[in-house]
């Protein structure tokens, strides 16, 4: 195994390069629970607005995104959130508490494990 204070050695060997930047100082990362990224009963496009709500609430205990602005930052449309929202809800692995008209929701996260047959 190379040692990574090798550096010239280790990049030969990378298949993935991150160029000019340090992942942390560039807007950070979000970890997904492999329990979410592994159920089949969720779709893709509900995994990423879960990712991204996790993402929002990361420095936050409470955050109020609207599915407009998930919409923008995810480089979709406003009724993709808004299926994958109810996806994630129906699946329960979302409660929304609706703060009332012109509000945003309150969007409460959580953690499923999925028993394996």
């Amino acid at each position: 195994m190379d040692r990574l204070s090798d550096i010239q050695r280790f990049q030969a060997h990378q298949n993935i390069v991150l160029q000019g930047f340090d992942p942390i100082s560039a807007g950070g990362f979000t970890q997904v629970p492999n329990f979410l990224l592994k159920d089949p009963k969720i779709s893709a496009n509900a995994k990423v607005v879960y990712s991204m709500l996790l993402s929002y609430a990361w420095n936050n205990d409470r955050v109020f995104p609207g599915q407009e602005r998930m919409a923008k930052d995810i480089g979709t449309s406003q009724p993709t959130i808004a299926r994958a929202v109810k996806e994630l809800e129906d699946n329960g692995w979302l409660e929304i508490q609706r703060r009332g008209q012109g509000k945003t929701n309150v969007y409460v996260l959580k953690y499923r494990i999925i028993e394996k047959k």
